[in-house]
């Protein structure tokens, strides 16, 4: 079952516009004293921005996450890289030939190291 904190900054990462602490703790359904330490880990880690919103007066935060950088060998099975990037096709990732081939290779190469 995954931690408040993991569910917050789920919420967190799923709008782009970012999500404000006034609204966080209702989507959690804790209190808003408890949604404070959630977002005081998080913004500690460097996981997310916290900042200040004024709303009619009201002042809240708008929290954002932030960008986290890829591991690069993480596109790559051995020397190929994952065919996903620049690829147009319309497709489900669970039924993605092209994909599954990918992650056959990424299996083999693992197994070969």
């Amino acid at each position: 079952m995954p931690s408040v904190e993991d569910e917050a900054l789920r919420i967190i990462q799923s709008r782009q516009e970012g999500v404000l602490q006034s609204e966080l703790w209702k989507l959690l359904n804790i209190d808003s004293r408890k949604c404070s330490r959630v977002v005081k880990k998080l913004s500690d880690a460097g996981l997310i921005d916290r900042l200040e919103y004024r709303e009619e007066g009201l002042k809240t935060y708008l929290l954002k996450a932030r960008q986290q950088a890829v591991d690069p060998s993480l596109l790559m099975a051995g020397e190929e890289l994952i065919p996903c990037i620049g690829c147009d096709l319309d497709c489900n990732v669970e039924q993605c030939s092209v994909l599954l081939d990918w992650m056959y290779e990424l299996a083999i190469s693992e197994v070969n190291e």
